[in-house]
């Protein structure tokens, strides 16, 4: 099985303590994920995040419908969290967030996913043909989106925060 690796870093406004929040809302992916793929998360709602939490989605791949299950390896809020797949499109599927604080109040959010579409030369063909190009493209969404959302989120609850 060959593994693959996609690296992103982001620097967000605000401290890590203000950007995770918007992270540990895993509806928040809805909003993150470009819309072609017409994610949507189906467990049911609130989703307590933390280590051992179960997540189901369903979204589509090139127009096929994918029922996707993910377990919340690592939880260790304003820091890291991990997701693994359990079911879904992916041989293997490996997300490392990370939350690092840079000087002026902004972080460094890392990704680092480890993937695999299958075994053997039609898993390679696969990733060589789409799968890399369709990973990748996720992520430049996610960095386009992110900022002015998480801007928003930052904002929201320091107004719901206020006396």
């Amino acid at each position: 099985m060959s593994i693959h690796t996609l690296s992103r870093e982001q620097e967000l406004e605000g401290t890590p303590e203000e950007v995770f929040p918007f992270f540990a809302d895993a509806t928040n992916l809805e909003s993150i994920t470009p819309p072609l793929l017409a994610f949507q998360v189906t467990t049911p709602r609130p989703i307590e995040m933390r280590s051992g939490t179960l997540i189901e989605y369903r979204l589509k791949i090139h127009r096929v419908p994918i029922r996707w299950r993910t377990l919340i390896e690592e939880w260790q809020p304003s820091e890291r969290f991990v997701d693994t797949q359990i079911k879904g499109p992916y041989k293997l599927w490996h997300h490392t967030h990370t939350f690092e604080a840079l000087p002026g109040e902004r972080t460094l959010m890392s990704d680092v996913v480890r993937y695999s579409v299958g075994y053997g030369p039609l898993g390679d063909l696969a990733r060589s043909l789409f799968v890399g190009r369709d990973v990748a493209s996720i992520f430049d969404y996610r960095a386009e989106v992110i900022a002015p959302l998480l801007a928003a989120d930052i904002a929201a609850r320091a107004t719901s925060d206020e006396p």
